[in-house]
């Protein structure tokens, strides 16, 4: 049994960690690896942010401290797996404790995180934190990258580089029957962080849904949506967000062309479509590769292309069907687990391997200095 040590940011509150780390558990255990996981901030600290709350910073320095501890065990595992990074803006120095263990790396991101520092407002945190990550990619035997965006930034430093898209689970994403007979659903979900990309759209997209007899609904908007009359607003749940994204019959997935959201991997588009739903998507990042224009969704430039993609759909049930059956095939060839297991299982198999074989060498060859 492979024991790997899974450095976490988030718990599995946050769906990057479901997504990129968790879901991956049962197949991995199936095939002789045992993942024990370790989230640096508690579930508490999204909670706080999801509600607008400042965070804790007497929390954070106890979850920081509690990190430390974790790392001085780190040996007793046969390789790390890193998600975003150890020790948010700390000084990179802290990013090269994880490699003193001595144990393989394989380092994981779905989010253009060296964004977060390197075009940080302030020009202190620029300087001093703008290469923070390096020294953590540099002592990767792996990374795993969700989009090419960012396996551009990590090959710079890794010498393996690899992209695997963010995935859902297709046996549980999956089409619900639609009733044309009731008003359609234009469907947003994601966090309040990501839901300041919707409103410059609501002006131009909610008296269209009206019109059209259809309705607004946004899970996860948290305090911000709530200000806007013609917008059903939904608390996320883990339990009932599959639920309600079934419930959509349009998903949008609006973005700014800016780096960070270049940096993104699409999962709310991969989230729609894997319940056989069109989508409508600003044409950033990897959203040009999910969305086979005219014939999956639409990608929408700017406020025309939006109400002319979303009046096609509103008022064309056929054409909804249509594209929704292509999305759901694609989101089941490219961007289902299944597709993406025995990729991260190959992975994190060769560095663990590549360790065995370090040791095995420097066993037979003690002087030998590598």
């Amino acid at each position: 049994m492979t024991r790997v040590l899974a450095l976490m940011k988030y718990g599995a509150s946050a769906a990057s960690t479901r997504q990129r780390l968790l879901q991956f558990e049962p197949y991995l255990r199936k095939h002789g690896i045992e993942i024990e996981t370790s989230q640096l901030l508690a579930d508490e600290h999204i909670t706080r942010l999801a509600k607008g709350r400042r965070s804790n910073p007497v929390a954070i320095a106890a979850s920081y401290l509690k990190r430390l501890g974790v790392l001085l065990r780190s040996r007793s595992y046969d390789l790390i797996w890193v998600h975003y990074e150890t020790f948010p803006y700390l000084p990179s120095a802290f990013e090269r404790l994880v490699a003193l263990s001595g144990q393989p790396i394989v380092y994981d991101c779905d989010d253009a995180i060296f964004h977060t520092y390197d075009v940080h407002p302030n020009a202190v945190v620029r300087w001093f934190l703008r290469n923070k990550l390096a020294p953590l990619l540099r002592s990767a035997s792996i990374c795993l990258c969700g989009n090419a965006y960012l396996e551009a930034y990590a090959s710079q430093y890794c010498d393996e580089t690899i992209v695997v898209p963010t995935v859902v689970d297709t046996s549980a994403y999956r089409p619900r029957p639609k009733d044309t007979s009731r008003a359609p659903v234009v469907g947003w979900i994601g966090s309040p962080s990501t839901w300041k990309y919707v409103e410059p759209l609501l002006p131009t997209i909610l008296p269209l849904i009206a019109a059209r007899g259809g309705r607004f609904r946004a899970i996860g908007t948290g305090p911000g949506g709530r200000g806007y009359p013609g917008i059903e607003v939904v608390d996320w749940s883990e339990e009932t967000e599959i639920a309600e994204v079934q419930a959509f019959d349009v998903g949008i997935m609006p973005l700014p062309d800016e780096r960070w959201a270049r940096g993104k991997c699409g999962y709310k588009l991969i989230q729609y479509m894997a319940c056989g739903l069109p989508v409508v998507g600003s044409p950033v990042g990897v959203n040009t590769e999910i969305i086979d224009h005219g014939l999956n969704g639409f990608l929408a430039s700017d406020l025309g292309e939006w109400e002319q993609s979303l009046n096609k759909l509103l008022t064309d049930p056929a054409l909804r069907e249509t594209m929704g059956s292509l999305g759901r095939a694609r989101a089941v060839e490219r961007y289902s687990l299944a597709s993406q297991e025995p990729r991260v299982l190959s992975a994190l198999t060769r560095a663990a391997s590549r360790s065995r074989a370090q040791s095995g060498a420097a066993a037979r060859n003690p002087g030998q200095v590598s």
